[in-house]
């Protein structure tokens, strides 16, 4: 063991098998947010180009800016998670306090006012900024309670499967039914602010059934005084595993990113059929879904780590099938599906690889820091939603792309074409050699081992 003179953290109860009630609530959280999450990374783009008549370029810089800043509102967030010591918890507090809060934030988000270009701009950075900052208030100690629950790896893998499961489900229904709903509320700006004002009752409805299922059973018994931020960040710069999450997830982030926000620009302009865009999602969505089950055994076969391998090696294969016609709808539906089932395990075991770095960095350093740590992580759908947010907008603009046109210039269909056939087929290269480097998943029971001897020891 590594410079560990403390163990910090033991289980109140032997970690047994998870129930399915506790796992349902748990999940239904991430319903919510990807209800909201999917509804800004697939429509929002639209939304400001398109009803609210912002330019491209200037979505994709506030897109960009605002990430790059709630990214360091994320690290603040992580610590005050860690500091929280509450009868209920230190993450279930937070997802109390929020819920109402991120609904009502996502309301005023498709909202918008008559305020004139500048005035659009604006209201379009501050209350973008702000849903961000509420979500990520909520989402950092959402995904803490995972490693809260229990210490059993696998059993963190189902729970994030299930969570991914009904998150999903999510995606797919927000996909199928948002222009619908929009449309059959007059369309524009106010079919879109009377869709979103629905959503955001619902959410923290949703979330109040997690907070009222969940159970944090892991809890510091050793070291009751709360970790220095710089002893904490200093851990985190050692926990390699933890690292190579991280940069994982960003490149992962932004391939998903880049591909959910072109979806209605590749169905209009590519496919010259803008109702193809509730297909494209859904090609998108239900085959993660699937994959996200079949992922379950594997991980047990196998494990976490070769069972995302073998997933991105997949979703390569369906990122090259494209090449052959990029303008054939059925092709382009099979190499989405295909992709999207190799996009599956990382999905699925995503909070639970998180989780298991935690043990490491206790063991390694002596710091056990959930919120830092997943506050922390959480750079990588900020980062990568925020450079693929701007890389989209920025390069729609620099292809001469015009918000409304019914025809663009041909330097706008490449622009499509290239962020939505190339960028992801670098990313996941990117992702496969990462994973090369992953091993954390073998030493991880020798660890907690030794965890809990040291425990035993000091109780």
């Amino acid at each position: 063991m590594s410079n560990l003179a403390v163990t910090e953290i033991v289980t109140e109860e032997t970690p047994g098998k998870l129930s399915l009630k506790e796992r349902l609530g748990y999940a239904v959280g991430d319903l919510s947010t990807n209800i909201i999450w999917t509804a800004i990374t697939t429509f929002l783009t639209f939304f400001y180009t398109d009803i609210v008549g912002i330019s491209a370029g200037v979505v994709g810089t506030i897109f960009l800016l605002t990430r790059f800043l709630d990214g360091v509102v994320d690290i603040g967030i992580g610590v005050l998670v860690d500091r929280t010591n509450s009868k209920h918890g230190k993450a279930r507090p937070w997802i109390k306090w929020m819920a109402v809060p991120f609904g009502l934030s996502v309301m005023v988000l498709f909202t918008a006012p008559d305020l004139g270009n500048t005035g659009s701009i604006v209201y379009a950075a501050v209350t973008y900024f702000i849903v961000t900052v509420i979500y990520s208030a909520i989402n950092i100690p959402y995904a803490a309670l995972n490693s809260l629950m229990t210490q059993d790896s696998y059993q963190r893998s189902l729970l994030n499967i299930t969570r991914m499961t009904l998150s999903l489900l999510g995606g797919v229904m927000i996909s199928i039914i948002t222009m619908p709903v929009v449309n059959a509320f007059g369309g524009g700006k106010s079919g879109w602010a009377l869709t979103f004002g629905i959503i955001g009752i619902l959410s923290p409805i949703l979330y109040w059934i997690t907070y009222r299922t969940s159970k944090e059973r892991v809890k510091p018994v050793v070291v009751k005084k709360a970790i220095p931020l710089r002893k904490g960040l200093r851990a985190l710069g050692r926990n390699k595993y933890w690292l190579i999450v991280l940069v994982f997830n960003v490149f992962l982030f932004l391939s998903t990113g880049v591909s959910s926000a072109l979806n209605i620009y590749y169905a209009q302009y590519i496919l010259h059929n803008p109702a193809l865009v509730g297909s494209l999602s859904l090609a998108g969505l239900v085959p993660l879904i699937i994959g996200i089950v079949l992922s379950a055994p594997l991980i047990k076969r196998i494990g976490k780590r070769n069972t995302i391998l073998a997933g991105a090696i997949l979703s390569a294969v369906g990122s090259v099938i494209v090449f052959i016609d990029p303008t054939n709808f059925m092709l382009i539906m099979v190499s989405t599906v295909i992709k999207t089932l190799g996009v599956a395990p990382a999905v699925a075991t995503g909070s639970a690889l998180l989780a298991d770095t935690v043990e490491y960095g206790e063991w390694k350093t002596g710091a056990r820091t959930e919120g830092l740590i997943f506050s922390g992580a959480s750079l990588a759908p900020k980062i990568g939603s925020g450079i693929g947010g701007a890389m989209v907008g920025w390069v729609l603009s620099a292809g001469g792309y015009v918000g409304g046109m019914e025809t663009q210039p041909d330097s706008a269909i490449s622009a499509i074409k290239v962020l939505y056939i190339v960028v992801p087929l670098i990313l996941v290269i990117l992702q496969i050699i990462l994973m090369f480097f992953y091993s954390l998943e073998k030493k991880l029971p020798a660890i907690i081992k030794e965890l809990d001897q040291i425990a035993g020891k000091e109780n």
